[in-house]
């Protein structure tokens, strides 16, 4: 049976602690398995020995690495939140909130998007305006993103971002520039 992308991509760790990805028989770090992630990949660590599922505790690991680096997603009252969830009632809420949550986020991202470039499609200037909202809406998700989310020439999405950040800005004074010869 062929591997697909719906598959989790099966990490074993080692009885050195040492992360071994199955598909490319190689050594990976929690840097590699977190841009897995990034890329919309699902992963599952288990460790060799025992079998035992350890991504929570990696994932976990991960996401506090981020926060300890200043790459700060969870505010502190919502850190504090969720520590008083494990000593509450809410523990048995918290976690399908949660994933309700995040999947709301995406189906908004994915909506507004969608709705954006049905009815002003004919707008002059339109293109420009649809630029900037994307890579307001990429700066603003963070990297977030529904899994396999490609460009229109097929390419990953945010491949060219610093281009497309550069173009923006010149668009963006371009448009100033009209705007105050429209004013005068």
């Amino acid at each position: 049976m062929a591997k697909t992308d719906k598959e989790p991509l099966l990490i074993k760790r080692y009885a050195s602690r040492r992360l071994y990805n199955t598909e490319t028989s190689d050594y990976v770090t929690l840097d590699d398995i977190s841009g897995f992630i990034r890329e919309g990949r699902d992963v599952q660590i288990v460790d060799l020995k025992s079998g035992d599922d350890l991504t929570r505790q990696y994932l976990l690991q991960i996401i506090a690495e981020h926060e300890s680096r200043g790459d700060t997603v969870l505010p502190t009252n919502v850190l504090t939140d969720l520590v008083r969830s494990y000593t509450s009632q809410a523990q048995t809420m918290v976690p399908d909130f949660l994933a309700a949550s995040f999947e709301m986020l995406r189906d908004g991202q994915a909506k507004m998007m969608e709705q954006m470039a049905q009815p002003m499609s004919g707008v002059p200037g339109f293109d420009q305006i649809k630029a900037q909202q994307e890579a307001f809406m990429k700066t603003m998700m963070g990297g977030w993103s529904a899994p396999d989310q490609t460009e229109e020439d097929g390419s990953e999405a945010g491949d060219k971002d610093n281009d497309e950040l550069e173009t923006i800005k010149k668009q963006l004074a371009e448009m100033q520039a009209a705007l105050s010869r429209m004013g005068k």
